[in-house]
């Protein structure tokens, strides 16, 4: 892949269910279509050989429900499906239905890539899906995308590095965040946590600019963030630079290294998806034993990120009322409720979030059971931080090229943030 982002999603995004994917092979699974059925085309993103039962099961039901319609389901490995979407539109040879993430989606969607939703799917139907995840969907008032499955974050910590600290709860916010950093690395010569500043890498130093309170662009889509609160939220992060409260490759290293760091127990905390516990417990067997989970840290907004999947349909769809129906079917609450117990992740629609596998664990549950109840309990405040935006690895690497330069100490942070706007009107 291009960009090492699309690989990882989020840092709060779904990064144990690629994990526990990437044995993906990729190959296409073919539904072989009846006499003089109509076909459509269904890609996913490296979801083979893990659910293929479930989507072969998924398909098998629509068809039986729509005789005259025939799935075929293509499963595409993560690093070839930017490519292979580009070159298919381009060719107008592209899937009747697609999944993608809201960032991709959205720049293809400024090329009026994909069908507009907003005449074909009922306000009655719109409405069963949270609302605020939608929005994930939407770009310059048009719907291009059905939400599907998501994650928000959580913090998992490491409960026996805080004992050593003295720290006796998890940070809730950036505030708290910066203290517990000071601590960690005065009374145990460890780093707190890391995070990256790696423009073509995850997206969390721009999430959080949201969350304490910056707007980055105004609704001419210009630069809104060269203000006290940008300035206050590039000099938070410059700080703790400057102070040696992060590792000194958060410039260099991308979010693969907090996963590294934190199973090494070398850090005390990382900011990732509830599913991801499993791994630790797997690749780190000693630090998954003193691992616990918190609500994901926030600002004075208070805004929590979530991670969003969504279903698109191509513009040129040879049968676009059988692909919005497909996807319709496919993200509908029975559905969405079957895959996220498969997949640990969450569903995006009201009733689904509603079933009681998201709401108690009995009192015996392991801390990724948990993790699942303290994910799940903020997706209904949850947004994205960061909506669909034309361009916005442009915005990311325009903020942190400079906030880069402000903590090697080459501009101030006054400076920074206004060189950052700059860059960006000027894209």
């Amino acid at each position: 892949m291009k960009r090492k982002s699309w690989q990882l999603f989020t840092i709060f995004g779904l990064v144990g269910l690629l994990l526990s994917a990437v044995v993906s092979c990729g190959k296409p699974a073919v539904n072989s279509p009846t006499q003089n059925s109509a076909v459509i085309e269904f890609w996913t993103m490296q979801l083979q050989p893990q659910f293929t039962e479930y989507f072969n099961q998924t398909i098998a039901n629509f068809e039986k429900e729509n005789p005259a319609v025939n799935v075929r389901w293509v499963d595409v490995p993560w690093s070839a499906m930017e490519s292979k979407i580009l070159g298919a539109v381009s060719a107008k040879t592209a899937p009747d239905v697609v999944n993608l993430n809201p960032d991709f989606a959205s720049l293809l969607a400024g090329r009026n890539a994909w069908l507009d939703l907003d005449s074909r799917i009922s306000e009655k139907v719109r409405s069963t899906y949270l609302p605020n995840i939608w929005k994930a969907g939407v770009l310059d008032g048009k719907t291009f995308g059905i939400p599907w499955y998501l994650t928000t974050g959580v913090t998992i910590y490491n409960t026996d590095l805080f004992k050593k600290a003295g720290i006796t709860k998890p940070p809730a916010t950036y505030a708290e965040l910066a203290q517990v950093a000071k601590q960690v690395k005065e009374k145990t010569g460890k780093f707190a946590f890391f995070v990256t500043f790696v423009p073509e890498d995850s997206g969390e130093v721009l999430q959080s600019l949201v969350q304490m309170g910056v707007t980055l662009v105004d609704a001419q889509g210009k630069a809104a963030f060269n203000t006290d609160k940008g300035k206050a939220a590039f000099g938070y992060w410059v700080d703790l630079y400057k102070g040696g409260f992060l590792p000194k490759d958060v410039l260099v290293q991308g979010h693969r290294r907090a996963i590294e760091l934190y199973q090494s127990g070398d850090t005390a905390l990382l900011a990732s998806g509830p599913q991801f516990l499993k791994a630790i417990a797997e690749n780190a067997p000693s630090i998954g034993a003193v691992s616990a989970v918190a609500p994901q840290i926030t600002g004075e907004s208070g805004k929590k990120t979530v991670a969003v999947m969504n279903l698109v349909v191509p513009r040129d769809s040879k049968r676009p009322d059988d692909a919005v129906k497909f996807a319709l079917f496919v993200t509908n609450s029975q559905n969405q409720l079957a895959f996220a117990k498969a997949a640990n992740v969450l569903p995006s629609t009201v009733e689904a979030l509603g079933d009681g596998y998201f709401k108690s664990v009995a009192a015996d549950a392991t801390a990724g059971d948990r993790a699942r109840i303290v994910s799940a309990s903020g997706l209904t405040s949850a947004e994205l931080l960061i909506p669909p935006l034309k361009d916005v690895k442009k915005l990311q690497k325009a903020i942190y090229d400079n906030l880069q330069a402000a903590m090697l100490g080459e501009k101030s942070v006054e400076q920074a943030v206004a060189d950052a706007a700059v860059a960006w009107d000027q894209k």
